[in-house]
This record gives structure tokens, sequence and C-alpha cells, in this order.
């Protein structure tokens, strides 16, 4: 689906940055979301960690019938470390996935109040779950959540587009990036997804 902030954010970057300006012109809209709730979403993110796309769809295939057929904080929760390992989990993405669903089964984690919390304050919450660090949150934001305003300056992607959009290719830190990006709020998710983007095109 397309945001329905889209078309407002692609007026708004084309105003304040003439290098969107040009890719808001050549490229489509995003279609953003996810398969699954906020757990399923979080597990296969743990899941997908430094592995192939094939070989974490494999292993998130063998989870999903050890847990009956639903990955639900519950139906993890009931599973024998050695189950989820059997799986294809290493030890740690074992842990990392029970500790994931403890915090949902808990309650340490409340998804329901979070359409009422700001960005930082739902990063906050999910990266004391071991395993989720604030740039796997980043990426629920945009993707799932679906939030406009999330700029993950520790993403390597972003970085590379920005130096070559902004600098030439030289190197930028992370404040360099958010000055950069500046223009781009209350819509940074968007220049973000168009920066990505802007890797796929040769001359941009």
């Amino acid at each position: 689906m397309v945001p329905d902030y889209w078309g407002e954010a692609k007026a708004h970057l084309g105003k304040r940055d003439k290098v969107l300006r040009k890719l808001v012109r050549k490229l489509p809209d995003a279609e953003l979301g996810t398969r699954g709730d906020a757990f399923q979403t979080l597990a296969r993110s743990i899941v997908g960690q430094q592995i192939s796309v094939k070989a974490a769809q494999s292993i998130w295939a063998r989870f999903v019938i050890a847990c009956g057929g639903k990955v639900t904080a519950a139906n993890v929760i009931a599973l024998m470390p050695e189950t989820i390992r059997a799986c294809g989990f290493s030890g740690a993405k074992a842990a990392y996935v029970l500790d994931l669903a403890m915090h949902f089964h808990g309650g340490l984690v409340k998804p329901r109040r979070w359409a009422r919390l700001d960005d930082e304050a739902i990063i906050e919450e999910l990266i004391a779950v071991k395993g989720i660090g604030r740039w796997s949150v980043e990426m629920f934001l945009i993707f799932h959540m679906m939030r406009p305003n999330v700029l993950p300056v520790g993403d390597l992607g972003l970085r590379r587009a920005m130096e070559r959009a902004y600098n030439e290719g030289e190197a930028l830190t992370k404040d360099d990036m958010r000055r950069i990006a500046a223009p781009w709020a209350p819509f940074s998710s968007v220049g973000t997804w168009y920066m990505w983007r802007s890797l796929d095109e040769v001359n941009f």
C-alpha cells in the first residue's frame, strides 16, 4: 500500500530539496507494509540478521511449523530452545526470539499503545529486547508502522546514497546527514526511501 501521506511528502520534498525533486519525478511511489503483526515482523527481523533472504525464508518456514502454524509470543514461549535451534536458529538468535516473545507475552512491550507514542519512545521500548537494535526498530517504524519522519543515519545504504548525491562521494558523518536531511522533515522516511532507490539509478 502507498501511505496516505505520500503525495504531500513528495510535494514537500520537491520544494525543499532539488536532489529529491529529480528522484520524485523519476521514480514510482513506494508500497510499504509488511506481512503479519508486530511480533511476527520483529521475529522475522531477528531471523534475517546477517543471512541471505533465501536462508531466512527457509528458517522461517520451519519455525512456523514448529509453532503449530502461527508464530505468536505464546507459541514461541511454549517451545524448547532446542526446538527453535533445530529450525536453523543460532544459539544467540534462539535466545533473542525467546526474549522477544517474553517481552510481548509479559506485557513489557505494548503494541496497542504505540499509536500514541512518538518514534523515540517506541525505539526505547524495543531496544530493551535482546537482539533488536536501533536500526532494526527504525526499519520497523518505516516499513511496518509507516511512520513518516524516520531518518536512520546508521543505515549504510542511506549514507552511501547521501554521499553520492550531496557530497561527491566523499564521507559524511551522522551529523552531516542530519544537517542535509533537515529540510526533509516531517517526511524523512520518504526522503530516505528515495535515497535508497537512487542507488539503483546510474544517472539521477
